[in-house]
């Protein structure tokens, strides 16, 4: 049926496999399409109604035919080959894979059983992957991950003319991005609700493209049923977009602040890392802020107890505020800059956490970590 490199193979069957369900509700989702067209093209897709995936690879040789695969199998046998060309060749009921001496022979299943990929939705306009991957990746952190609670397990797409917002909240903490982007129309302006893992997967699996991204929209008819697609260098992704419903997220973020800390952002990640061994998963890491200082505690009364004090520029009243440290980490993970910016009003309101800009810098950021602090007892 076909010959290709064994890279090139691995990579892109990998890249399909991600999209197909862990448990499929039927066998044959479990399945990955491979398709040799009459233009020599290699296209490899997976589909489980929600999210599809598909690559598609030019060959030196082929035969055009299609053929259905355990998608998980494929998957794991390309990426144990030997580093020698694959050869595919479909035999009756099975597909057989060679590769230098190593031969594997895999079941087919009923390809005409599998489900049409959904086409692609209209192109609304360009991203660089690299940014793209990047603020999803900061924004997709503060998702929610209760199924309970669909609306907070998806990041919001804001887009209006020229800039894109990217919002995810899960109650607990809220994470705001702004990018510039290239719409296909100069007024282009769209809402979509994206599930958040799905679009972090996407995201940083065409972030190493080294392209630009596409992204298509079809407009949901205020019931979720719109789409969303991504590709980049032959590689195309959709997924079903979510309710739009979502919090008013812009009237929760802070504009004025009574305190304001600079700390090196990977000495502060690795002080919290230290503190929080001795915290139980619900209990805080507490912060003490004065001039020049913030001493780290965590634990309390019988319990194993850790303090640190680390070197702050800081501006404001002296102040005592506690934070669930995995929150805080992932949002210092986030922020992409050697100085972490924590902005206060007071110990029981909303602080934002950002990436450290100059004092004078009055600039509002790209990026705001939102995050609650936990009431200290007594």
């Amino acid at each position: 049926m076909f010959r290709i490199e064994r890279d090139v193979l691995a990579e892109a069957v990998a890249w399909t496999a991600r999209s197909l369900p862990a448990r499929p509700s039927v066998p044959v989702l479990a399945g990955m399409r491979l398709e040799v067209t009459e233009q020599q093209q290699l296209k490899l897709s997976g589909f489980d109604y929600e999210v599809s995936a598909e690559v598609t690879l030019e060959l030196q040789t082929g035969e055009a035919g299609v053929v259905l695969v355990s998608g998980k199998l494929l998957a794991e046998i390309t990426r144990a080959l030997p580093a020698q060309p694959v050869d595919f060749v479909v035999d009756g009921a099975k597909a057989v894979v060679t590769c230098g001496s190593a031969r594997f022979t895999l079941l087919t299943m009923p390809v005409e059983d599998y489900p049409s990929l959904p086409a692609m939705p209209p192109a609304a306009g360009r991203v660089g992957s690299d940014v793209f991957a990047s603020a999803v990746g900061q924004v997709a952190v503060a998702a929610g991950r209760d199924d309970t609670l669909p609306m907070l397990t998806g990041v919001r797409m804001e887009i209006e003319g020229d800039t894109v917002t990217l919002a995810a909240t899960d109650r607990y903490r809220l994470a705001v991005r702004e990018l510039k982007w290239q719409p296909g129309q100069p007024d282009f302006a769209a809402i979509a609700m994206i599930p958040g893992k799905t679009l972090a997967d996407t995201a940083k699996a065409l972030g190493t493209t080294g392209a630009e991204v596409e992204i298509a929209l079809s407009s949901a008819g205020g019931t979720g049923e719109g789409m969303i697609g991504f590709s980049s260098a032959g590689r195309r992704t959709t997924t079903r977009l979510l309710d739009p419903e979502f919090p008013k997220y812009r009237s929760l973020l802070p504009t004025e602040f009574s305190a304001r800390a600079d700390l090196s952002t990977g000495p502060f990640v690795e002080a919290v890392k230290r503190v929080a061994l001795v915290a139980e998963r619900n209990t805080p890491v507490r912060l003490a802020f004065k001039s020049g200082e913030v001493v780290l505690e965590a634990g309390s009364g019988d319990e194993a107890q850790a303090v640190e004090a680390l070197p702050v520029d800081y501006e404001g009243e002296d102040m005592n505020i506690a934070f669930n440290h995995q929150f805080l980490l992932e949002g210092l993970g986030a922020i992409d800059s050697d100085v972490a910016r924590l902005q206060m009003t007071t110990s029981t309101k909303p602080a934002i956490l950002t990436g450290g800009k100059p004092v004078d810098d009055g600039a509002a950021t790209d990026y705001r970590y939102l995050i609650m602090p936990i009431r200290l007892s007594g």
